[in-house]
């Protein structure tokens, strides 16, 4: 008899055998997220840097390139920069500086692995919660695949999007660890992870409210609520307690909460990123963003015409306002009617209130929506859609009333298969989604497709033109921007560079002018001073050109070289080698450091002089020509 079948202990396990584990059943299906996720995000790593914010996050940030430090450390927690307050966010732009330089593959495979981390956090919290491994399976896959995802994950700039998300997801898995045996210390990790996720971005605001909903389900900690809602296979890990003091728990949280709105008002105020023009008027805000929770939704069941930026409208249609009010209405309604399936509420007002800091009441940007706004919101969404279509169909306990027919339901497998194919759908559309960020052209050319007239993407479209010399098709996408937005300095600066550059000088100076009476953004703002001081300095109008020159750099611009060349056409060699010594600081060249040996020589300082003329050395390919483009800008 063979050893197998006289020691059936011995005998090797099939698969089947294996995965009646449910340790063992968890791990494949973790795996088998994790390489779903990385697969499909895999061509991401091949895009370089957008053109959007990226420059302000890595590319041109001093001290995000700068690597971890702790200058770098206090900067990040000190720092209103890009009208934010997310001193991880920075932190973890510049350990990818420190590791992977400005080589953007590794900044993708950073934020490709959070979000990867925070589909498997989803997957186990809901799995160990609600104890429905299948539903919890179908709801992190949906979270891993969906198209409005790829903003978040695609653009390096957003990596603020999946690392609140990643210590969001670890807060609610130390509340329910809280939950089954309250501590201070226990409390005390609720706390740290949630000041994390605040830390990361301030989307995070609302957890304290989504504790509460977590109370409800699946966690069922509201003592007094006595209806078991169906197939729940509710925990008996946790005690019920009336709502008062489920509320008196969060106050620490809310306070954590409040404090981080009102530094997060204040460095939008800083940055001029809230909006107070009449086009975001009150009534429009309210308008748009009833009409955006519904059009959220719409996107997540039929993901089509995605874009990186959405413009604001100048107006809505009173009858669009009223379908979305009245949907939404509609829905809440539903979901109170039939709480018994706690989920339904759950989902509801969880997507309702954690989109609550984004929606647009007060406005942040020229975004009537944005993409990346979705990626906590619709995970609400996700948990009633699948929960409601298994309870619907799905065959039932016999102590359960039924939804349909018996004759009527579907069988597990063919809920399996339905939602395979979703999944894989999703997955197709977000691998097209993906391929807009190949390049910058690619993504705004895509976004001006799907959202005209949009006169951001047109800016942005004109600028990248430029940049490959196709001048003329450049201007007639910033003149398109300009007429649809007489207000924008950003379409108001390029023309100004246009004129300039063309010779026509008082339609230039008119542009720039018109750009600092628009602009509140310090960068902008920056950059028609200095052109207006290069104006200036052409027309040997050394009065002005200093006073424009000295405005840029207050407004935290670095230093021009001409501050120096005023400077020494004025005598004063001492102030000119100093200008000099900042603009080389910020930006070394060989012709700064010429002008900079020139300066010192006149000021009488010959060891200096020697040392500028070894460093503009260092830094030139060709020191006749720098040269002459230094006697050019002193002959000026």
């Amino acid at each position: 008899m063979p050893a197998s079948a006289a020691n059936p202990v011995l005998a090797p396990k099939g698969p089947a055998e294996i995965f009646r584990s449910p340790a063992k059943l968890t791990l494949v299906l973790c795996l088998l997220l994790a390489a779903i996720t990385l697969a499909l995000y895999n061509s991401a790593a091949g895009h370089g840097f957008a053109n959007y914010d990226d420059d302000r996050y890595v590319v041109t940030n001093a001290h995000v390139r700068a690597g971890l430090s702790w200058s770098t450390i206090k900067w990040a927690f000190t720092s209103f920069d890009e009208a934010n307050w997310h001193p991880l966010t920075w932190l973890s732009h510049a350990l990818d500086c420190q590791l992977f330089q400005l080589n953007p593959a590794g900044h993708h495979y950073t934020s490709l692995l959070l979000h990867a981390a925070c589909v498997l956090l989803l997957f186990l919290l809901l799995a160990k919660e609600t104890r429905s491994i299948g539903r919890s399976l179908m709801v992190a896959a949906l979270f891993a695949v969906h198209p409005l995802n790829v903003e978040s994950v695609a653009w390096i700039a957003e990596r603020k999007s999946v690392l609140a998300m990643l210590f969001f997801l670890l807060t609610l898995c130390a509340y329910g660890w809280y939950a089954r045996q309250p501590s201070v210390g226990r409390y005390t990790v609720v706390a740290l992870s949630f000041a994390m996720a605040l830390m990361s971005k301030p989307m995070a605001i609302t957890l304290p409210f989504a504790l509460l909903l977590l109370d409800y389900w699946p966690l069922r900690r509201v003592a007094g609520s006595e209806h078991d809602d169906l197939q729940l296979n509710a925990s008996s890990d946790y005690s019920r307690l009336p709502i008062w003091r489920l509320c008196l728990e969060k106050v620490p949280l809310l306070a954590m909460s409040l404090g981080s709105a009102i530094v997060t008002v204040a460095a939008q105020r800083s940055g001029g990123a809230i909006t107070h023009n009449l086009v975001n008027a009150p009534g429009l805000r309210l308008e748009n963003a009833i009409v955006s929770y519904a059009l959220y939704i719409a996107k997540a069941v039929w993901p089509s015409r995605l874009a990186i930026l959405y413009p604001y409208p100048h107006s809505l249609p009173l009858l669009k306002v009223l379908l979305s009010a009245l949907f939404l209405i509609t829905v809440s309604a539903l979901v109170v009617k039939y709480r018994e399936r706690r989920y339904l509420p759950v989902g509801w007002f969880w997507y309702l209130g954690t989109m609550v800091p984004m929606i647009g009441l007060m406005q942040v940007g020229n975004q009537a929506m944005a993409d990346r706004y979705a990626y906590l919101p619709l995970l609400g969404i996700f948990v009633m859609a699948v929960w409601g279509v298994a309870d619907l169909v799905a065959p039932k306990a016999a102590s359960e009333p039924a939804s349909v027919p018996p004759e009527h339901r579907a069988s597990q497998a063919f809920l399996a298969v339905v939602g395979v194919c979703i999944v894989v759908a999703m997955a197709a559309v977000t691998h097209v989604q993906i391929s807009y960020w190949s390049d910058d052209l690619t993504l705004w050319t895509h976004t001006l497709s799907v959202t005209p007239p949009n006169f951001v993407a047109e800016n942005n479209v004109g600028a990248i033109l430029a940049q490959q010399g196709r001048i003329e098709e450049a201007v007639a996408h910033l003149r398109i921007a300009s007429a649809l937005e007489p207000d924008d300095p950003v379409s108001q600066l390029n023309l100004g560079v246009y004129a300039q550059q063309h010779g026509d000088i008082q339609q230039a100076i008119s542009r720039y002018g018109a750009a600092l009476q628009f602009a509140t953004d310090s960068r902008i703002r920056a950059s028609a001073y200095a052109n207006l001081g290069q104006i200036y300095l052409s027309q040997h109008d050394y009065a002005r050109a200093r006073e424009n020159f000295e405005s840029a750099v207050k407004l935290n611009n670095p230093y021009p070289l001409q501050l120096g060349l005023l400077a020494q056409k004025a005598g004063d060699w001492n102030q000119a080698a100093q200008y000099y010594a900042y603009a080389l600081a910020a930006q070394p060249s060989d012709v700064g450091f010429l002008l900079l040996e020139q300066a010192l020589r006149g000021a009488g300082n010959e060891q200096d002089a020697q040392r500028a003329h070894q460093q503009a050395e260092q830094h030139s390919s060709d020191l006749g020509r720098a040269q002459q483009i230094a006697d050019q800008l002193l002959s000026q």
